[in-house]
């Protein structure tokens, strides 16, 4: 089985959320890991772990940052990781697939569907590469992230609804094989 990890040079995970019912914010996570196994060459068998360190959230502006951090939102001091596991992969098209899984944050676990592209592999500098691009929408009421405001015309101050934007580039890597004596 080869395994494959991110490499946070060349991905990115960011997020958008309406703002006021008429603007959009866009946030990323700058530290986080991921693993992913897969016998098949199109990564139709892939199974994916991700961790993202909540400390690492960045929407430019300090203050919303360490609002987001703060318990009205992702409480990092208690829960400082979202996790990802995956469940399942099903093909939809050439290079098409939708990616089942279990999403932990704040402590709370719920599954979720991503689509995700699969862009291909190439030989890179240092060994082997693949690319990725991800998305989705998460619900953030689901994960006990339930801060909010209403403002004086009666809308939200933050949107419940999460679009998940993802580039992903992957390395393979070498695996040991014990030698039996």
């Amino acid at each position: 089985m080869a395994q494959w990890t991110i490499d946070p040079a060349h991905s990115e995970i960011k997020f958008k959320v309406k703002h006021l019912v008429i603007s959009t914010v866009t946030g990323r996570f700058d530290r986080f890991s991921a693993t992913i196994q897969a016998n098949r060459p199109d990564f139709s068998d892939a199974r994916i772990q991700f961790e993202a360190d909540v400390n690492s959230i960045s929407t430019n502006n300090e203050q919303r940052d360490g609002h987001l951090k703060s318990p009205d939102f992702f409480d990092a001091e208690s829960y400082p990781e979202i996790k990802f596991a995956s469940t399942s992969i099903t093909r939809k098209e050439e290079g098409e697939y939708a990616l089942a899984g279990n999403m932990t944050i704040r402590g709370t676990s719920r599954p979720v569907s991503l689509k995700v592209v699969y862009n291909g592999t190439v030989k890179g500098f240092d060994g082997d590469v693949a690319a990725f691009e991800i998305t989705g929408t998460l619900n953030r009421q689901e994960f006990g992230l339930r801060w909010n405001a209403m403002t004086e015309t009666g809308g939200v101050v933050v949107s419940d609804d999460v679009k998940l934007d993802i580039v992903a580039e992957l390395k393979k890597v070498e695996v040991e094989v014990p030698v039996s004596a």
